[in-house]
């Protein structure tokens, strides 16, 4: 049986997996992909008529974050209406549209829930505020002052400041994790979970294919309201009151997996509905093995092991992939390197000079990790952070935090389209965010018409990890750094494929037993014999 022929054959065990397992996932960040309308700001609309380039890609789902009505103090993670549309974005029947066209294309569509807070603007919380009596007062978490009438606790909000915010109606203090115009939900109220478990209802009754849901272990609280102890220092600059404190009273509660519970309940409801969660924090493995153990909890959880890390080691990497052993009961990870929350990978982990070589080195490596990958909208391209000066600012964490951040703005500016075109066609108007002059030199056009490209080079890695079940969803049956050469062996039955990554400035030669066999896939020039720097090579031996 010739190589085409077992493809072929094991094809057919891939078939028989859910569409999750192995998924790439490419994630949007609506107010940045495409303007239809000429205001400056990225629309429903103006996803759809880019899901081509999308679908393009090979990838198996879009994630969309979120686009529901809000005040935008947080850009759309303060939800002031679970289901609906905000106006700037575009309505429900341009949603509905979407779904549609992606699914014309073979697209899945996930989008963003925020269930651990809403908007100070949302009914709920307004009727919540209105008086300790109403039917909702117990939908928020509440609390009455200490004796000399500080916070009831001395937990601290990650953007900044205590989490506590007085409030005179009711005379108590209201918790919110981040943004004082966020107020903390009370998951432990069975009719919040049941409220919140309708909004999901809501959404898959309109197609959508499954959900991201943000900051799960901030869900439930410590209802004895007890003080977080003092965090031990660790040789790293502390720039928020937050970071003093173990987080071991103001989230991850004990009760979330109960509640994660239900949640799986209705998704099984329906069809291929897949559910990942992100987890951040100091026991994220141990948190996202909890969410997502055996058959009733979540399909997969993303925690932060890539976004916040200032270099990509061998060590991180083998670190991160032995947190998830193939076995039975063991839950199912995902990886990103980017997102809307974390500063551009190519700028967080290399100089200028080397960002172009480690960039497709890096796009080889997402493709073979074990577990499902997703893609931020322009890492096809390369794109890098764009350094937003402060009157620019609209990111309330780098507001803050100036200027010791390098602010999530810089990671959310306008997608490149065409080089050429005034805001590289994202706009007919004035962007939000600069598109950024390095990033304009990146556009897609420029890079279609390029066949070395690095959106052409992505498009081959992708297709390559769907073509080949070990490296799709294999296990990892060999992780090993030397210096700075990182190797993973992927297998499936009937497969065996090594990858040999050189994560350095300069060339390695890679041990010859790893090196003999048939190359599938070559960034930056490596050969069997020589991995010049930041370049990567997979084999079938």
């Amino acid at each position: 049986m010739n190589r085409v022929e077992r493809l072929e054959g094991m094809a057919a065990t891939t078939a028989d997996l859910p569409w999750w397992k192995g998924a790439a996932i490419y994630q949007i960040y609506p107010r940045s992909f495409q303007d239809s309308n000429g205001d400056g700001i990225g629309d429903l609309p103006g996803i759809t008529r880019r899901l081509p380039h999308v679908a393009s890609l090979g990838v198996d789902a879009v994630w969309i974050s979120p686009f529901f009505t809000s005040p935008m103090k947080d850009f759309g993670y303060d939800v002031a209406d679970y289901r609906d549309v905000d106006p700037i974005f575009g309505t429900l029947d341009d949603f509905d549209a979407l779904v549609a066209r992606a699914h014309e294309l073979g697209l899945r569509v996930l989008i963003d829930q925020v269930y651990s807070h809403t908007s100070d603007e949302h009914p709920w919380f307004a009727e919540s505020r209105r008086d300790r009596t109403n039917p909702k007062s117990d939908w928020y978490v509440w609390a009455d002052a200490r004796p000399d009438g500080s916070p009831p606790t001395n937990w601290q909000s990650v953007f900044g400041g205590p989490a506590w915010t007085w409030d005179a109606r009711r005379g108590q203090y209201y918790l919110h994790n981040f943004l004082s115009s966020q107020p903390q939900v009370n998951m432990h109220n069975r009719a919040v979970q049941d409220a919140v478990l309708d909004v999901m209802r809501f959404w898959l009754e309109r197609g959508v294919d499954g959900f991201r849901i943000d900051a799960l272990n901030f869900a439930m609280h410590d209802p004895q309201l007890r003080d977080n102890p003092a965090a031990p220092p660790t040789g790293r600059p502390r720039t928020r009151p937050f970071d003093f404190q173990v987080k071991k009273y103001n989230m991850s509660h004990p009760g979330i997996p109960a509640f994660i519970e239900r949640i799986r309940a209705l998704t099984d409801e329906y069809d291929g509905i897949f559910t990942v969660a992100e987890v951040g924090g100091d026991g994220a493995e141990a948190e996202m093995k909890s969410f997502t153990a055996g058959e009733t909890h979540l399909n997969s959880a993303y925690g932060f092991n890539f976004l916040y890390a200032d270099r990509l080691t061998p060590g991180a990497i083998r670190a991160a992939l032995a947190e998830w052993p193939d076995e039975d009961g063991m839950g199912w990870p995902s990886w990103a390197f980017e997102n809307h929350d974390a500063p551009r990978a190519v700028s967080r982990w290399w100089p200028p000079e080397a960002r172009d070589r480690a960039a497709r080195m890096k796009i080889t490596l997402l493709a073979c990790l074990r577990g499902n990958v997703i893609l931020y909208y322009g890492e096809e391209l390369g794109l890098a952070q764009v350094d937003i000066p402060f009157d620019q600012l609209h990111d309330p964490e780098a507001i803050a935090n100036w200027p010791l951040t390098l602010s999530r703005d810089g990671a959310r500016t306008p997608m490149p389209w065409e080089a050429g075109a005034p805001h590289c066609g994202f706009t007919a108007g004035d962007p939000w965010l600069p598109v950024g002059e390095d990033n304009a030199a990146r556009a897609v056009d420029r890079q279609e018409a390029d066949p070395g490209s690095l959106l052409h080079h992505t498009r081959a890695m992708l297709a390559l990890r769907r073509a080949n079940p070990a490296l799709h969803h294999g296990a990892v049956s060999r992780c090993e750094c030397v210096g700075d050469l990182f190797v993973i062996e992927r297998t499936a039955p009937g497969q065996r494929v090594l990858c040999l990554f050189n994560l350095g400035p300069s060339d390695v030669a890679p041990p010859a037993d790893l090196a003999a066999g048939t190359v599938l896939a070559a960034a930056n020039a490596a050969t069997p014999a020589t991995l010049p720097s930041y370049s990567a090579l997979v084999i079938e031996p």
